[in-house]
């Protein structure tokens, strides 16, 4: 679905400058939102909507450091080294340190997991519980991702190979064995932690399922995401409703974020400001008007409203 906001303008040529950059603080960032979700028995139900996301995002790059801009940046965890998967544990920073992508991971829990290739360990997360692989099946085989001892897994952007602080336009993942409706979910955050709006992953019946979630922003105005995945956390003879795990994550370059909007208190007392020199300039107006030639109606300040209108690792 797309959804369009709409808000008032004020013509640029009656206003001075300062009050117009005062009222540009309160245009929304998230002025369009599109949303991309999909679900079914196996990859080829979700690739229409995952490539659909792709292009939407832009070209691939590399994975290395600093930010190109544009484009999109993938995870689908092939290329994490052994000794960094199941058994073993992934650190939360592997993608922006050890593999420059811009991102890094959080969680209440105890950390994270990539499973195994075939022959280093059981499969799908099979060194958790011998069940899970019968339960769990991959988009880009042949591993998976999940949060250890928690259902939540954070997602916060840095431009690539740094500390700076980043953000972008949009941000999908694919999920695997999603059973229960409004459960599973994506939420969006900007630079101030406000919530872009939280989205639910489509859910499928059965095992060995696959969906997918994504949205994207006009505007890179995302800073961070929190995916929850089902409601159940991976432990040996834990395959309860709804267990769930992650393959590919896909999201747009990430890129320096820009100073956020003032707080709450602070917007009120801008838009007080400005909202008093738009009193004071009508004043000065009808004050110079007097005394000299009558200008006809076309001449005067006017607002309308108008709509705003693989490197495979």
């Amino acid at each position: 679905m797309t959804t369009l906001n709409q808000q008032p303008t004020i013509r640029r040529g009656v206003l001075p400058a300062g009050l117009l950059s005062i009222l540009s603080l309160f245009t929304p960032a998230n002025a369009a939102t599109t949303v991309y979700n999909a679900a079914g028995a196996n990859a080829a139900a979700i690739q229409g909507t995952v490539d659909s996301f792709r292009a939407g995002l832009g070209t691939l790059n590399p994975n290395v450091a600093s930010s190109f801009g544009s484009g999109r940046r993938e995870i689908n965890w092939d290329g994490v080294p052994d000794a960094l998967a199941a058994p073993n544990n992934l650190p939360g920073n592997f993608f922006n340190v050890n593999s420059p992508r811009g991102v890094v991971f959080s969680t209440p829990g105890t950390g994270f997991q990539v499973s195994a290739n075939a022959g280093i360990t059981p499969v799908k997360f099979g060194n958790i519980d011998p069940n899970y692989p019968d339960i769990f099946a991959t988009f880009s085989a042949q591993r998976l991702f999940t949060s250890l001892g928690s259902t939540i897994t954070d997602v916060t952007f840095f431009v690539p190979g740094s500390t700076v602080a980043a953000v972008t336009r949009g941000f999908g993942a694919v999920f695997s064995d999603v059973d229960l409706a409004n459960l599973s979910s994506v939420e969006y955050f900007d630079s101030s932690n406000v919530s872009l709006g939280n989205h639910f992953v489509q859910n499928v019946p059965g095992n060995q399922t696959l969906s997918f979630l994504g949205v994207t922003f006009d505007a890179p105005v995302i800073s961070r995401v929190r995916i929850t995945s089902g409601n159940q956390i991976l432990a040996f003879g834990n395959a309860a409703t709804d267990i769930v795990v992650m393959d590919d994550f896909i999201y747009g370059e990430p890129v320096q974020a820009r100073a956020s909007v003032p707080d709450s208190g602070a917007t009120l007392t801008l838009l007080g400001i400005a909202l008093g020199g738009l009193g004071l300039a009508a004043r000065k107006s009808g004050q110079s008007s007097k005394g000299s030639v009558r200008r006809g109606p076309g001449n005067r300040a006017q607002a309308q409203a108008s709509p705003v209108p693989n490197n495979r690792h």
